[in-house]
């Protein structure tokens, strides 16, 4: 041991050595401005497949910074005061290069609303890049990155209270979401989507926000469908930045020391969704309320190593007493109308707690190291029983009549009581270690992770109904006999739906990956080449034992840009995509954990094209893809809500195929916008008994994101997030046969619209004295949320008619039109 100990000193020593003993490559110059005064506090840096240095314009203007050598690189300068530069620059071993540069406002430049064109990088990779100044503004119930990620081709979701979204037909469990390198975990016992509550992401601490919807490089980790990587901003200077609405607020806090080695920016939100919820059908005592803190700390002891934590602190209660309810429905001459009245109350509470720390150390210009530990743990409780009383029966139509609107003959009559204390504790903790090597025209990429998850779980819910003084039997199961009222029935009275379990289980985690990037020339064409393998390695423990698992999973992108006259990519991707079992997945309908549940396996490929090119002598690009995914060894679900519930089975095959289009550009001069279609059949063959849609089968999809201003009055702006989306299967009982029950959910269609009034931004300059000189931006605004008032529908109720014994689907609406205000203000 004292040998291997020794070793791995000298390595070190030998490692730092090599570091120290050339000067690295160093750029350096004079910023200006138009009017030939210094730029001081422009942030000046260079960030190349996650390696980033930066540093910043002194009062001078003069800045110095390392470069890596002998390699090209882009150097931005950014400020928010000037436009944007950029400089491709090359250095050799203790070169120097001089970069002056003369920054123009960005007054004359109206991109603050610019969807950022994607980087040599992203558009090689097939990567969506979002501005988070669009994050930021496009009206939502949800706004927020998923408010933005929804209005993507292949991205689709039928609920605006929820954050939650499939992609290419996978299950909302198949999305991978980094924040920092970091994979962010969410709640485990939500069911429907306002009791989520507030995204992860807290969108004023954002820099750089990326998605890929399918086809991603061996680096990310062991999902089926997509990937969202966000990163957050380091500050330069001291700025505070507020929100709020009738929906809640934010304020968000930056700083850094005058050396730039310390750096913090920390934000506050609060959501009450009170306004949205009570739109619904259902009048009910409600005050939902969510809460969280969250940080990022930077410290840079040295200009190659970066330590940096990210911690996150959040608290949502979802407190709810039902009182009564009325959803029409049928035909004009045959209106019917279902009552309900309501007993009980719902108490979901959801505490996360979450920290990382992240360091990041360039041991030389062609080699970078980095260890990531992360720990999650969460408390969860989904506690209620509601008594619904109901009469399903014929409308009065009779304009003068007392009981106009009122249900004057039952057709049914019936209660339902349904009861829950479900209990869940999460502890899972992961240690990374991540390299990055150089090699001239190649890179190099490797990773090693360990996760360990523990869970608690008690499931404990029933359901009892009660339709006209009979007790309903359960559906699935056999049961004696019964022919009431003639003959009284002698069998065991059972609820209609029941589940109990206790679940304590460990789950252990190894996996790792390594990838190879290289760039050549094919003819006078550019090409780009990736090419990776990951392996993940898991076993299930504790009250269950489950055998030792394994998946490998190679992955490969092909890229070439042909030296044509028109700017066109074409892009090749895919491979081998595991999903191993998470928890949820473990647990079956009836609450048990099947241990050696296998991981789910897509054979993915992606077919994409890349074309920029000027309509109205204003940029425009057209993103296409196609898409096809085999599904093996497929873990069906049944959805309800926004909750998954799995048979855990694997008893099932699979497939997905479609086309994604999205069109962005200046429709409107100075402002981007974007146009989506996207079309997807996904279907699932369940013991070999034929195809059927799978839950997500969304058939097809059009966004809208739409940006204006009024020309002779720029300061009054206005934002419109347009989706339609053909409606879902689900349109039958949860307990019910897939086969039997075919039908679907009617279409969704929504308009959310923002406008707003810009007081002062960065373009405008007030004289000291003048009120609206202390603020960097001051914006008033109106949102209208689903402003033409459609009739959205996320379930349906089943409600059974005794003497007929028909079922009638009845629509669980959305909400309706809401009016609310926002104010945003930055100091």
């Amino acid at each position: 041991m004292k040998t291997i100990n020794k070793f791995f000193a000298l390595i070190l020593i030998l490692l730092s050595a090599t570091a120290f003993a050339q000067s690295a490559p160093v750029v350096f110059g004079v910023l200006i401005d138009e009017n030939r005064h210094p730029a001081e506090g422009v942030l000046v840096f260079y960030d190349n497949d996650g390696v980033r240095s930066q540093t910043t314009s002194d009062k001078t203007g003069f800045y110095k910074l390392e470069v890596p050598t002998g390699k090209e690189v882009t150097i931005y300068f950014s400020h928010i005061s000037f436009t944007t530069v950029f400089v491709a620059q090359t250095l050799g071993n203790n070169g120097k290069g001089e970069i002056n540069v003369v920054l123009q406002p960005s007054a004359k430049v109206m991109n603050e609303l610019v969807i950022e064109g994607d980087t040599k990088r992203t558009r090689v990779q097939g990567i969506t890049k979002i501005s988070p100044e669009v994050i930021r503004k496009i009206p939502g119930a949800n706004a927020g990155v998923e408010n933005i990620l929804k209005l993507l081709g292949g991205v689709n979701s039928n609920n605006e209270l929820s954050t939650q979204y499939s992609v290419r037909g996978g299950s909302y469990d198949e999305n991978l979401v980094y924040v920092e390198d970091i994979e962010i975990y969410r709640p485990f016992l939500i069911r429907s989507g306002q009791q989520e509550g507030l995204s992860f992401t807290n969108t004023s601490m954002v820099e750089n926000v990326e998605f890929s919807s399918g086809g991603f490089q061996a680096k990310y980790g062991d999902k089926l469908s997509s990937v969202l990587d966000i990163t957050y901003r380091r500050p330069l200077k001291f700025g505070v930045q507020a929100e709020a609405s009738f929906l809640g607020g934010s304020v968000t806090v930056e700083n850094a020391s005058k050396n730039q080695k310390w750096s913090g920016i920390i934000g506050a939100r609060y959501r009450d969704n009170s306004l949205l919820v009570n739109s619904q059908e259902t009048k009910s005592n409600f005050k939902p309320t969510y809460t969280d803190i969250q940080s990022m700390i930077n410290f840079m002891p040295t200009s190659n190593w970066e330590l940096s934590f990210l911690g996150n602190i959040s608290q949502n209660k979802y407190h709810y007493q039902p009182l009564t309810r009325q959803t029409n429905f049928g035909t004009i001459d045959d209106p019917i109308a279902l009552q309900i009245f309501y007993d009980g109350r719902e108490k979901d509470e959801y505490t996360t707690y979450f920290g990382a720390l992240k360091s990041t150390y360039k041991v030389s210009e062609n080699f970078v190291f980095k260890v990531i530990g992360s720990l999650y743990h969460t408390q969860e409780q989904e506690h209620f029983d509601i008594l619904a009383q109901y009469a399903l029966g014929e409308v009065d139509t009779n304009i003068g009549s007392e009981t106009f609107g009122d249900i004057k003959f039952a057709r049914a009559v019936g209660s339902q009581l349904n009861h829950a204390r479900n209990d869940l504790d999460a502890l899972i903790a992961n240690i990374e270690v991540k390299g990055y090597h150089n090699i001239k025209k190649d890179r190099l990429e490797w990773g090693i992770k360990y996760t360990r998850e523990d869970i608690r779980d008690r499931l404990l819910e029933w359901e009892v109904i009660d339709s006209a003084g009979f007790s309903l039997r359960p559906p699935v199961i056999d049961l004696p006999r019964n022919d009431q009222p003639y003959n009284p029935y002698k069998g065991e009275l059972v609820p209609y739906q029941s589940i109990r379990a206790t679940n304590f289980v460990q789950i252990n985690r190894f996996s790792g990956y390594v990838q190879w990037n290289h760039r050549a020339k094919l003819g006078t064409a550019d090409v780009w080449i990736n090419a990776g393998v990951r392996a993940h390695q898991w076993q299930v423990t504790g009250d269950v034992h489950g055998d030792s698992q394994m998946t490998v999973s190679p992955r490969a992108q092909f890229t070439i840009k042909p030296s044509w006259n028109k700017d066109m990519l074409f892009r090749l991707s895919g491979g081998f995509y595991h999903q191993p079992p998470f928890y949820r997945e473990l647990r079956d309908s009836i609450g048990g954990v099947r241990p050696n549940v296998k991981a789910q396996q897509s054979i993915h490929i992606v077919l994409g094209n890349d074309y920029s090119f000027k309509l109205w002598n204003r940029p425009f690009k057209l993103v296409s893809e196609a898409y096809y995914k085999k599904l093996d060894n497929v873990n069906t679900y049944t959805l309800e809500n926004v909750r998954v519930r799995y048979r855990a089975n694997n008893d099932a095959v699979a497939y997905a195929y479609g086309l994604d289009f999205r069109l962005n550009g200046e429709f409107v001069p100075g402002t981007e916008s974007w146009l989506t279609f996207g079309y997807l059949k996904t279907e699932e063959n369940i013991n070999d008994r034929g195809y059927i849609a799978r839950p997500t089968d969304q058939r097809l999809k059009f966004g809208i994101l739409f940006q204006d201003y009024v020309p002779n009055i720029p300061s009054l702006k206005a934002y419109l997030n347009m989706v339609y989306n053909t409606g879902l299967p689900g349109g039958s009982p949860s307990y019910a046969d897939s086969y039997k029950y075919q039908s679907r959910l009617n279409d969704y269609r929504r308009v959310d619209a923002g406008f707003s009034y810009v007081f002062t931004d960065a373009k405008k300059d007030y004289p000291k004295g003048h009120w609206l000189a202390v603020f960097k931006e001051l914006t008033l605004g109106l949102e209208i949320y689903n402003m033409f008032n459609n009739q959205n529908s996320i379930t349906n109720t089943w409600v059974r008619d005794v003497y007929t014994k028909s079922q009638y689907g009845i629509p669980n609406y959305l909400t309706s039109r809401v009016f609310s205000l926002k104010l945003n203000v930055s100091i």
